[in-house]
C-alpha cells in the first residue's frame, strides 16, 4: 500500500476527476495536501486514515543559564 493516496482514490474522495477541481475540494474540507510539481494534489494516506502522531514534549527544555534571569 502506498504512502500516498492513488489518482482514483483521490477522484473517490473529491469527487472530482480535474486537477484543479480536486484542489479546491480538498481546501474547502480542510485535508492537508501539497501540490507536485506537475500541478497534482498529492495527499498522505495518513492524512485521510488517521495514524499516531508524534507526542508533544511533555515541557520545553530551558538552559540552566536562562532559568536565573526570570
Amino acid at each position: 500500500m502506498s504512502m500516498f493516496l492513488e489518482s482514483g482514490e483521490l477522484s473517490a474522495l473529491t469527487g472530482r476527476k480535474m486537477k484543479s477541481q480536486q484542489i479546491g475540494a480538498l481546501r474547502q474540507m480542510g485535508i492537508p495536501f501539497f501540490v507536485s510539481a506537475t500541478g497534482h494534489a498529492v495527499v498522505t494516506r495518513i492524512a485521510i486514515e488517521g495514524g499516531k502522531t508524534a507526542e508533544k514534549p511533555k515541557r520545553e527544555w530551558t538552559p540552566d543559564v536562562m532559568k536565573g534571569l526570570h
